[in-house]
């Protein structure tokens, strides 16, 4: 599935960035017994119902001509919400100082879930404080992370 994520990603992404759009994420999963390429896009006013449906329109037939799924599946694309994932390098360094939820490949210091302020990221290491005590987690040990919204 990673295979079919990347070459999703390197196909779709240019085009999504031509017509204004950053893409924030790309998921292929199971839901209900049937398989959902996700596609989660983003623009700096925010994304409407009109704007998903543009971006279906401009990649769906083209993932499709290139064979990169093989069996049946839906494109679902929609806006990251306000627990929006954090994936690249730029993704964090828009939200420092909010709090973040980490989720490592591997333990650190005897934990692999992490809750934090978001204080930078240089060199691939995140700091994050946690709980008074700041902490620093290899960029690319992260398994999941998002933006946390506070009401």
């Amino acid at each position: 599935m990673g295979l079919i994520i990347k070459q999703v990603t390197d196909l779709i992404e240019p085009i999504i960035e031509d017509i204004g759009f950053e893409l924030v994420d790309v998921e292929y999963l199971a839901k209900s017994g049937r398989w959902v390429l996700c596609v989660y896009i983003d623009k700096e006013s925010g994304v409407t119902i009109d704007d998903c449906v543009q971006v279906s329109r401009e990649i769906g037939d083209l993932i499709d001509i290139k064979s990169i799924i093989e069996n049946e599946y839906s494109l679902e694309v929609s806006s990251p919400g306000v627990n929006r994932p954090l994936k690249k390098e730029v993704d964090f360094l828009k939200v420092v100082g909010k709090r973040i939820k980490v989720k490592m490949a591997v333990p650190v210091e005897g934990s692999r879930n992490f809750s934090g302020y978001l204080k930078g990221l240089e060199a691939q290491v995140v700091r994050i404080e946690v709980n008074g005590r700041l902490l620093t987690l290899p960029l690319d040990g992260i398994e999941k992370a998002n933006l946390v919204h506070e009401f």
